[in-house]
């Protein structure tokens, strides 16, 4: 017997806008530091809009804001259809909606005002951290809910996708997320240098895998067959695609980290598992693409298959040069480059944003009961876009070769040819325009297909409940003997899939990770390094503010051309008290590793105040109020006590005298500076963040 329903288009549609709005936000934001790389001033000597508080706001705003809504409209169309069945919950479907949105703005407010804890792609500070969570849990809810109460028997491949994309991210967001709080708006991880540095990375790289790759493939297997009119390529290939590539996935987060203070054991096994992902990643590709035999003039006429080859090319080369970055041999030059920029962007831009692109054109018409607007503006955009992709991408892979092979060039004496950072940097600007021009193609066609976009709703009416009809679930048998058979039977059970899924993504982090955080001799300890004074760890803090490891690493390379340069390499021990870990994952600026005592303080006072002088092409923004803003001390007693209870062997008690220590080493950085004819109050922000750039790197002594 059918049983009549009707379809929630309305949340389909919230999350399309949001998508579109966000999108347009996040590049444009994109655009502004791509253009700050090439002129400083574009920053409007304004701190709240410096490449260091704007940068975290762009990565943000297009994972978590264009991405995410992205995913979560597609997976309410999709879901909907493939279980035949409306949301488990309107309710929670709107509490879903308007919570993320509120995530967003959130995070757009506190991230210009330096409030951050540092970690790459997770900036947003303990609040938001929380309220991620409980919207994570209730789209959680909301989709496992509509899952028990589906009439369709069979979960689609796409259903597992999504599945292993909520239980893994939900894992990723909350280990990375186990915080101190010290006050609203400040916190420090619990973890401290190398075992924050993987933590870090574990979560950075399967956030790629988890939100900006697993749904998407769901979405892929979904929207492409439909689009063409033709069934996937293989069932058994995305069977074998899905389990390898969330087994692998997980362990590959240490190819981030080659070559630093991180155990060499848990390197091999990052570069071992990135080899071994090639095969799942190109399994997938594969049969999308495959799915298209036979459709190839279907593809010419319509800019939105277009869109969608074009994606899947994309994800596979980007799931290609993964691997082969994670090679020691080739990361020892691309990392730390805009090499790794570029590699990003082609899957950011190519994978995310066209298949975006793609079913938002497919989708929009369908739930308006029209037709696309106009089919030139799509077709205007697939090659504006395409267009925008090479032009950037392009140059930045020139700058990233650039940058590692003269970094790394010696002359027949034994010596570094270019031993000035910013011989390299002068080199790369020309890309570094470039770059921003392919930003600006790729931005325009996104508004183009706004016109597009707001035109056909014009045109069209909402169908905010589609109405539907389908059989109510009855048991359905399934031949027994065949691993396929056996698949399907799976299928049939959501919880026991989660479960297994869940199990199956466990088994690489907890290898990787528990060794490190419960063998003492992994992270050796040096007598000689001792916790940061007040002055220097208030300083640490306004240099975190400020995102300053955003464009300087503080780790040097057990390199020759790194150790030529910079100087000693670094050990782990050097990092026992830093909460969070600040090694960097770009060099805009040389690495600040060994800079303590290598200038005086009156290099660092003009340095911040006025770059260019110092370092005469510099493309470093000028810092001028942290001279001018007073440093808060009302907050040294609490983070004295937060640092003591991480384990940081602070005495008993000295909370008590710290901001008397902290004002004696002020008092003696600003009589200094005063003998340079350089006048300004030791109770200034600048004292904090000299006290902390040349405490860096000496706690060990090194030739």
């Amino acid at each position: 017997m059918t049983e009549k329903f009707y379809y929630d288009n309305k949340t389909v549609r919230n999350f399309a806008i949001a998508t579109i709005v966000w999108g347009i936000v996040g590049m444009t934001v994109g655009l502004l530091i791509a253009m700050q790389l090439i002129k400083p001033a574009m920053n409007m000597g304004n701190q709240y809009t410096t490449f260091g508080r704007i940068r975290p706001l762009h990565t943000n705003a297009v994972i978590f804001a264009f991405v995410c809504n992205a995913i979560f409209m597609g997976v309410y169309y999709s879901l909907q259809r493939l279980l035949k069945t409306r949301m488990f919950s309107d309710v929670l479907s709107n509490i879903h909606f308007w919570g993320w949105q509120l995530i967003i703005v959130a995070t757009a407010i506190t991230l210009p005002l330096g409030m951050t804890t540092g970690h790459e792609y997770a900036e947003m500070e303990w609040p938001i951290d929380i309220a991620i969570t409980l919207i994570w849990v209730t789209f959680g809810i909301n989709m496992f809910g509509t899952i028990i109460k589906r009439r369709e028997k069979h979960m689609y491949v796409a259903i597992w996708f999504y599945i292993a994309t909520f239980v893994t991210v939900a894992v990723l967001h909350i280990v990375n997320s186990i915080e101190l709080p010290i006050s609203m708006f400040k916190s420090y991880y619990v973890y401290a240098g190398v075992q924050d540095a993987l933590v870090q990375w574990w979560y950075g790289h399967n956030a790629v895998a988890f939100v900006l790759t697993t749904p998407y493939l769901g979405m892929m297997y979904y929207y492409l067959p439909k689009m063409a009119g033709r069934p996937i390529y293989s069932y058994k290939l995305s069977i074998l695609h899905f389990w390898s590539l969330i087994f692998i996935y997980i362990w590959a987060g240490p190819h981030h980290l080659l070559y630093t203070a991180l155990p060499s054991w848990v390197q091999s096994l990052g570069i071992a598992f990135s080899v071994m992902l090639i095969a799942p990643s190109w399994g997938g590709m594969i049969n999308g693409l495959l799915t298209l035999r036979g459709a190839w003039d279907k593809v010419r006429e319509e800019p939105i298959l277009k869109f969608m080859v074009v994606g899947i090319t994309c994800y596979g080369m980007a799931t290609f040069e993964g691997p082969m970055l994670a090679l020691k041999q080739v990361n020892a030059i691309a990392h730390y480059t805009d090499w790794v920029i570029a590699h990003v962007h082609l899957g950011a831009l190519g994978w995310n944003g066209f298949l975006t692109f793609g079913i938002l054109y497919w989708l929009i018409p369908r739930i308006y009961n029209t037709n696309l607007y106009s089919k030139k503006l799509a077709a205007f955009h697939f090659w504006i876009g395409t267009l925008g992709i090479i032009f950037y991408v392009v140059p930045l892979y020139f700058a990233g070769f650039t940058q590692g092979l003269m970094w790394k060039e010696f002359t027949p004496e034994g010596v570094l040819k270019y031993p000035s950072f910013l011989e390299t940097l002068r080199q790369i600007i020309p890309m570094y325009i470039l770059r921003a021009i392919g930003g600006a193609l790729y931005l325009t066609g996104v508004i183009v297909m706004t016109y597009n976009l707001v035109k056909t709703m014009a045109a069209g009416s909402l169908v905010a409940n589609e109405a539907a009809e389908a059989q109510a679930l009855t048991k359905v048998f399934v031949a027994q003997g065949t691993d396929k058979a056996l698949h399907r039977m799976l299928e049939r059970k959501p919880m026991v899939f989660m479960v297994l899924a869940l199990i199956v993504i466990l088994i690489g982090g907890m290898i990787e990770m528990m060794p490190t955080f419960t063998i003492k001799s992994n992270i050796p300890t040096i007598a000689s390094v001792k916790p940061y004074s007040p002055l220097e760890l208030q300083g640490r803090d306004i240099y975190l503010r400020e995102g300053c490891m955003n464009c300087h690493s503080q780790m040097i390379r057990a390199l020759r051309s790194e150790t030529e340069r910079y100087g000693e390499y670094s050990k782990a021990g050097e990092f026992v008290y830093d909460h969070p870990f600040l090694w960097g994952s770009k060099r805009i600026g040389p690495d600040l590793q060994r800079e303590g005592g290598k200038y005086p303080n009156a290099w660092h006072y003009n340095h911040l105040f006025d770059p260019q002088t110092m370092s005469p092409g510099s493309i470093m923004p000028p810092y001028e109020w942290i001279i001018n803003q007073k440093l808060d001390t009302t907050t040294t007693r609490s983070k004295i006590n937060a640092m003591r209870t991480l384990g940081v062997p602070y005495a008993v008690g000295f909370e008590n005298e710290a901001n008397a220590k902290l004002d004696e080493q002020a008092k003696s950085i600003a009589a200094d500076l005063k003998q340079n004819n350089i006048k300004v109050k030791s109770d200034r922000e600048i004292i904090a963040l000299i006290a902390y750039i040349q405490r860096l790197g000496t706690d060990i002594k090194a030739k």
